[in-house]
């Protein structure tokens, strides 16, 4: 795998020791951070919400003939969640973790900025505008899971620049923004 549709991968996964947990503390730290790095953008680019351990494509590079082992998974995953990337939805199992594509504070700063920046202070829309609506396309929220949409609001309201109310449905839950 040397892309994916309009995806480049980056020049460090064609090198070898990227797939082998580094023993040096200093260098394993930039290849967790890297690790990060990669998996953030290539879940961000395709816009999954999900990563499936044993489905995910990064773990096997066939151009270098290179693939990490399990344990290196469990290294990489569990330092993507302990930096705040990424959520286990199995914690026991561990096998499925949700990706953060932002955390929920920084996409609660870029939902208020949004907000100001498109004239809703003071007027209402919809979780569902929010996640899918036009005026999101191209914003660090757009598609983002709704959980995490949620957790994002939820911030923004024990600040006191925004108020959350129930609709009919979920999706018509409704946000006013102050």
């Amino acid at each position: 795998m040397s892309t994916t549709p309009n995806f480049e991968l980056p020049d460090f996964y064609f090198f070898p020791p990227f797939f082998t947990i580094q023993p040096v503390l200093s260098t394993r730290e930039k290849q967790l951070e890297q690790w990060r790095e990669l998996i953030l953008k290539y879940h961000t680019h395709h816009k999954i919400k999900t990563l499936v351990l044993h489905d995910c494509p990064l773990w096997k590079n066939t151009t270098i003939k290179r693939e990490l082992d399990p344990e290196g998974i469990r290294v990489i995953m569990n330092d993507f969640v302990k930096s705040g990337n990424g959520e286990w939805e199995d914690s026991e199992l561990r096998t499925r973790c949700r990706i953060l594509w932002r955390r929920p504070e920084q996409l609660a700063e870029d939902i208020y900025d949004w907000a100001i920046a498109n004239g809703y202070k003071n007027s209402v829309c919809t979780v569902y505008e929010l996640h899918s609506g036009e005026d999101v396309n191209g914003t660090s929220f757009q598609g983002a899971d709704e959980q995490l949409l949620r957790r994002a609001l939820e911030i923004l309201e024990g600040q006191g620049k925004c108020t959350m109310f129930r609709g009919q449905v979920s999706s018509e839950d409704g946000i006013k923004f102050f």
